[in-house]
């Protein structure tokens, strides 16, 4: 791995800014009042962190830009979470954020070998998404992702899926309002279009006495074959929503069968 590049991500290290401990103050404190310039001027400003952790991976074969960004999502995630309350230096709390965000990438990307191109994707939906989450204080959509990014919410979605690492089936996912979104609920059942089912256990009439969303979207799912997310796309809500209906119109049919 090449850390003698003087250009990283774009990013000349050698004119790296370094703020001042009053500078730091200042611009945290803008920080918790929602000023996202001063976000980005922090972030800047400790990149030069980021840069050292990274060379404690010397002996990794994953290219330097790749485990740049990927300190960088650590370091904007320590920002984030910091707490200035707490008797201790930036640095300190971000370091260990940073290097556990490198060690898990470095573990999922172990096994199977993604590209460049969907990595890049993946990255740069995910970076929309916190920033979209943290301006809108609600996710976004792949829709909304897509037009911020400029690339087809299809392209994001298969970037997303690729640098996923296995999980089991009910890992949650992200939880919204009190709703957990598990593995289990982007998966879509295939047999499941299959009509037969609907005719022996009477689920049609069920389906039929469903609110006019939550009929379309049990449609989608279980006739269409199609994930949570797929569905969430289609209709212009977020996952977590589609998830709670998709679960309150499944008790309103077994409360109907019983």
């Amino acid at each position: 791995m090449a850390f003698t590049k003087v250009e990283i991500c774009g990013v000349n290290t050698s004119k790296l800014p370094v703020l001042t401990n009053e500078e730091k103050e200042f611009l945290f404190e803008q920080i918790q009042k929602g000023d996202e310039n001063a976000r980005e001027l922090y972030i800047k400003g400790n990149l030069r962190l980021v840069l050292s952790v990274i060379k404690r991976f010397s002996n990794s074969n994953e290219n330097v830009d790749d485990l740049f960004q990927i300190g960088c999502i650590g370091l904007m995630k320590a920002i984030d979470n910091f707490d200035t309350n707490q008797n201790v230096k930036f640095s300190t709390y971000a370091v260990p954020m940073i290097i556990g965000e490198i060690r898990r990438y470095l573990r999922d990307n172990n096994s199977i070998r993604v590209s460049r191109s969907l990595r890049d994707t993946a990255y740069k939906a995910i970076y929309a998404k916190e920033h979209y989450t943290r301006t809108n204080l609600r996710e976004p959509t792949v829709n909304e992702i897509a037009d911020e990014i400029g690339i087809p919410k299809e392209d994001i979605v298969n970037a997303l899926d690729a640098i996923q690492s296995p999980v089991s089936l009910y890992d949650p996912v992200y939880t919204e309002g009190g709703d957990t979104l598990y593995v289990m609920d982007q998966i879509s059942d295939r047999k499941n279009r299959e009509e037969n089912w609907v005719e022996v256990i009477s689920l049609r009439e069920a389906l039929e006495r469903l609110p006019e969303r939550e009929k379309h979207i049990i449609e989608l799912r279980f006739y269409d074959g199609k994930t949570q997310m797929e569905v969430a796309a289609e209709i212009g809500i977020s996952q977590a929503q589609v998830s709670r209906l998709e679960k309150n119109a499944l008790k309103s049919m077994r409360n109907y069968l019983r």
